[in-house]
């Protein structure tokens, strides 16, 4: 009996309370009653799209491959030609090359060093052949094939270049006639040019004498050669 009283006593007390409320005031409430109707839908709203924007599709996986493993009752069976593809077990098959890390890196650093880079339109290194060696060797003597031109001395030993090619120069269409070589005097190295010079002028041949003749000037042999000059000069009557 006590608990309804107090009930009704809480009724009358609100009603008192509504009744005491203004028309401005009674507004108000029902504003901010509405701002939090509409709060609460905004959120659900957003609530909503949250759960649509992660929703994750279904995954189709498609047709699985058959599996390699068969189970007959309490026993497994292995397909063994289904582990490895055809190229594969042609590679197991074979013997397997395996090759040092550092010896393939040294390979690669060599090959790099081989030429003389892309600056230099990949120059190969010099292949220092006996023949090239000779034709180098006469390039540094050339003051003395021709008394007529001068070089500049090279001093030193001669050494060849590190990155170096041989090649042929090819007369253009228009020196056939003004420039062109002909096919018997052409030669293959330097050698055989100034060989078969030398065997047209002779003229090493007379240097060579020439200095044969001032080493002995004054010797046992230059007097020997000077008596049988004077004896063969000589005519008995």
């Amino acid at each position: 009996m006590a608990a309804v009283t107090s009930r009704l006593s809480g009724r009358q007390m609100r009603a008192r309370e509504n009744e005491d409320l203004s028309d401005e005031q009674m507004q108000e409430l029902l504003e901010q009653a509405a701002a939090r109707l509409r709060t609460k839908a905004t959120s659900a709203q957003i609530t909503r799209q949250e759960e649509q924007v992660f929703r994750f599709p279904r995954l189709d996986a498609g047709a699985l491959p058959k599996s390699y493993v068969r189970s007959d009752g309490h026993v497994a069976h292995l397909d063994s030609a289904r582990l490895l593809t055809e190229k594969d077990r042609k590679l197991s098959s074979q013997a397997r090359k395996v090759e040092d890390p550092i010896t393939v890196k040294k390979a690669v650093l060599e090959k790099k060093k081989a030429t003389a880079g892309s600056d230099w339109f990949d120059l190969p290194r010099t292949d220092l052949t006996p023949g090239l060696k000779r034709d180098l060797q006469l390039l540094k003597m050339r003051n003395v094939l021709d008394p007529h031109r001068h070089y500049k001395k090279e001093r030193g030993k001669m050494k060849a270049l590190e990155f170096s090619q041989v090649g042929t120069i090819l007369q253009g269409p228009t020196e056939y006639f003004s420039a062109r070589i002909q096919n018997k005097d052409r030669k293959k190295t330097f050698v055989e040019e100034v060989l078969s010079g030398e065997a047209e002028t002779g003229r090493f041949k007379k240097k060579y004498g020439d200095i044969q003749n001032t080493k002995t000037s004054g010797k046992k042999a230059f007097y020997k050669a000077l008596k049988a000059k004077r004896a063969g000069g000589i005519k008995k009557c």
